[in-house]
């Protein structure tokens, strides 16, 4: 048996297996998963032919199949370097794609709002579009096997003024190990919400593969700021998924911060519905050794007068890859759009390499859409003068850095957030 065909009948043992479980759901979830393991089957993982993948070499990921039990749980005295006890009160944790609730702290959860568990609801995310499970395949894999969702659901008019966490924890232990997991947030009509969502790893002789998929929901003049921030293991695959849906005057803000991983994909796939919608997306990745970093945005203007706003920085060092690609689609009825992306590199060695692609597919009129791309080393010029006032190469070389990576982390809206993801930030760029 060849090795795609040893693990495609892997997974396949393992669907079957599923099905007998209580978490595979109703018969409307159950067609859902058959629809995306179908998919799954039929075209596998991506590879270097697929335009999407073109410069993403996943092989390592599908050189053999992932199992789906990892180490124990760990204590809470092993996630205290990932909470925000103190200045974030509610923590929802997920270990290995399931909720503990011994790590998890709900009891401020913010009235009205609601975390439960509901499979059903997840048939009505983006996510499951048929579309979606027939060209991701990461997203139809995850579909076929995740366990429960997690499904927070904020009132119409609710204005929750503490951020709520979302950890999700990997531990493979011995093993190699996929965790699937599957987030959906519902923002009600006028309602306010700040929420990070959190991906880490545990070190173990394994190797941890989380394969996420998070759908975000924008009823009419909701408001969701949201951050994600990935550090995992450095021999761990991340792939992650988001959808967001935005519905009249609805504003999304998405933070990404990726310092983590050998092998980490990020999609964005944001939907403006409605007129008025805004959405803004900035990101700010870090990579050295030989690993991998991609990050795929797609904001579908769909209705008009919706801004978006785009701008993502990456750092690189050793033999690091980095891959960006930014699309943005103005439909014909997008009129009076205002669609802005900016993506920079700095490239700190020199056989670091990133492959950037903006894209604008404009098929409206009335429009006004820029994007621009910028890569380069550090600057001479700004490095001499630096010199030539007595500071040491090593610490121009940081002020530099550090004033590239600012530019990002002052986006952040929220204190304990900024103050955490700083420290974090600052600690990858020690070690490019």
């Amino acid at each position: 048996m060849t090795p795609v065909a040893e693990q495609a009948t892997a997974y396949a043992e393992r669907f079957a297996a599923f099905h007998n479980e209580p978490a595979f759901g109703s018969d409307r979830v159950r067609a859902m998963r058959e629809q995306a393991f179908a998919a799954f089957a039929a075209n596998g993982f991506p590879t270097s032919r697929d335009e999407e993948y073109k410069f993403t070499n996943v092989s390592a990921i599908a050189e053999a199949p992932f199992g789906c039990q990892g180490a124990a749980e760990p204590t809470r005295k092993a996630l205290e370097p990932f909470l925000f006890d103190g200045a974030i009160r509610t923590q929802i944790v997920i270990v290995n794609g399931r909720l503990s609730k011994t790590l998890s702290s709900m009891e401020a959860l913010p009235r009205g709002v609601t975390v439960d568990q509901i499979t059903d609801a997840v048939t009505a995310a983006p996510s499951a579009a048929a579309g979606v499970l027939a060209t991701t395949p990461f997203v139809a894999l995850n579909t076929a096997l995740f366990g429960r969702p997690i499904v927070m659901m904020v009132p119409p008019h609710a204005k929750v003024d503490e951020p709520i966490q979302v950890l999700f924890v990997n531990t493979p232990g011995e093993h190699r190990m996929m965790a699937a997991t599957r987030l959906m947030v519902v923002a009600g009509e006028l309602s306010e919400l700040t929420l990070v969502e959190s991906y880490v790893g545990l070190a173990g002789t394994g190797q941890g593969f989380t394969n996420a998929v998070t759908d975000v929901i924008l009823m009419e003049g909701a408001i969701v700021d949201h951050y994600k921030i990935q550090r995992e293991t450095t021999t761990a695959f991340h792939v992650g998924a988001m959808f967001v849906q935005c519905d009249r005057n609805s504003n999304f803000t998405s933070h990404s911060f990726a310092t983590g991983g050998k092998l980490v994909r990020n999609d964005v796939f944001a939907t403006l519905d409605g007129e008025g919608a805004e959405c803004t997306l900035n990101g700010l990745y870090l990579a050295g050794g030989d690993a991998l970093i991609d990050n795929h945005t797609s904001i579908d203007h769909a209705k008009a007068h919706c801004p978006s706003h785009e701008v993502y920085k990456g750092i690189l060092s050793g033999n690091a890859k980095a891959v960006f690609n930014g699309k943005i689609t103005v439909r014909p009825d997008a009129q009076k759009t205002d669609a802005k992306q900016t993506n920079k590199a700095l490239l700190l060695s020199d056989s670091a390499t990133i492959n950037t692609k903006p894209q604008l597919e404009i098929f409206a009129d009335d429009v006004k859409c820029t994007h621009g791309a910028a890569i380069g080393q550090l600057d001479d010029d700004a490095m001499f003068y630096l010199r030539a006032r007595g500071i040491a190469e090593v610490d121009a070389r940081n002020i530099l850095i550090h004033a590239f990576a600012g530019d990002i982390l002052d986006r952040i809206k929220i204190d304990a957030v900024k103050q955490r993801v700083e420290k974090v930030v600052y600690a990858a760029l020690g070690a490019l």
